[in-house]
Order: C-alpha cells, then structure tokens, then sequence
C-alpha cells in the first residue's frame, strides 16, 4: 500500500494534481491529489523524509527533466509546483521540528534592479521538490540581502537570477561582495542573458540554463 501511494504522489506531482476537487490534469479527473495522498501516507506511518525522497522528489525530477527537454512549458510547471505545494503543507512541520532533513539551505533572488520573478520560482520550487530548504528573497535584491540571508543559514548556497541585460551587471557586484564576506559560499546564475562566459568573468560558481541544471549542482556540491 505504501509503495503504491508513493507512486501515486510521484504521478501527481509529475503531472500537476493538488487534490481531488482539482479538474487538472483532465485523466486524473475525480482521483486523489497530493493533498489527500500525503495525508493517507502520514496516517499509515510513513514518515515525512520518505515521503519527500520517494514521492515528491522522483516525480520533480521528471518535471525538470521534461521541461528541459521542452516536452512540457512553465503553465504545467506551475501545475506540478501548486501539487508539490499541497504536500509539503503536511511535512514542513516535521522539517522545522528537525523530525525529517533536508539535504541543505538555498538561497535564492532576483538581483537588484529586476522585477522578474518566474525563472527564479521555477528554481525555488524544483530545488525544494529536490529536498532543499529554500529562502526566496524575492525580486530586486543587493547584496546586503543575500549576506544577511547567508548570515542566518551558514552553509547555504546562493542562486542569483536576471532577466535583463541591464541587470545582468548587478550579478558581478553582488557575487563579489558576497565572496568578500563568505569566499566559500558557491554561488549560481541564471537568466535569459546569462551564460558560462559571463559566469567565469564574474567569479560565480556555476551557470544553469533550467531549472533542473541548478538542483544537478547542488546535489554535486552539497547533497
């Protein structure tokens, strides 16, 4: 029964089911969703690291995996993230309460000067279905936000996001000013006009076109 339920979570997440009353995905149409999987793992003994490693994040990385291949776009991402976001309403509490671990502690804004928010919530939520704990500044943040951030969760890695060739610049000063304080925190970029080049010329870390690219580093580098 658990195994099967697992695989149900999986599917659900993988395809953007939240609950029953939820009409998306149209095949899944009056079945359970992640809402009231969760609850029935819980209820028969599963605990909320299992549920995170064996349902959440199997289905997450086949999410990430098919939007990197371009077989799905953001519009079903989303979908997957509202189900995922059912889920984890159950288990965070075991996460705070330290009962269940999370692999580590990203960091993640867009940079100073920039309102664009979707590729960084794309990030966010495929770095938190990887089981992560992520802290999402939000949007036009300096350095001083994320050195504050990093103040609080020593160890965390740092995700800096740009949409603009006119913010991109802010990229540079904020990774230096975080490398001035923290030289070990890694830091990775993204962005429409971001790329390797611009990532070495800054001193970031890492450069990741997608989502998925980003949760593949931190596992490397962390996990």
């Amino acid at each position: 029964m658990k195994d099967e339920l697992l695989k149900k979570l999986s599917a659900c997440v993988e395809f953007g089911k939240t609950n029953k009353a939820a009409l998306y995905p149209p095949q899944m149409k009056g079945e359970d969703g992640a809402d009231e999987i969760t609850s029935q793992l819980l209820d028969v003994g599963v605990g909320a690291q299992e549920i995170l490693t064996e349902g959440l994040m199997p289905g997450m990385e086949k999410v990430g995996i098919k939007f990197r291949e371009n077989k799905i776009f953001v519009p079903q991402v989303l979908m997957s993230a509202k189900a995922m976001g059912m889920s984890m309403v159950h288990l965070k509490p075991f996460f705070t309460s330290g009962a269940a671990k999370q692999k580590g502690t990203f960091i993640i804004g867009t940079v100073q000067g920039d309102l664009h928010d979707i590729g960084k919530n794309l990030v966010a939520m495929m770095v938190e279905g990887s089981g992560y704990k992520v802290i999402d500044l939000g949007t036009d943040c300096l350095a001083e936000k994320y050195i504050a951030a990093i103040k609080e969760n020593p160890g965390a890695a740092v995700g800096l996001s740009a949409l603009l060739t006119t913010t991109m610049v802010n990229m540079e000063q904020i990774t230096k000013d975080i490398k001035a304080v923290f030289p070990e925190t890694l830091v990775t970029i993204g962005g429409a006009p971001v790329n390797d080049d611009f990532c070495l010329k800054i001193g970031a870390d890492n450069y990741s076109a997608d989502p998925q690219g980003v949760v593949d580093f931190l596992n490397t580098k962390i996990a």
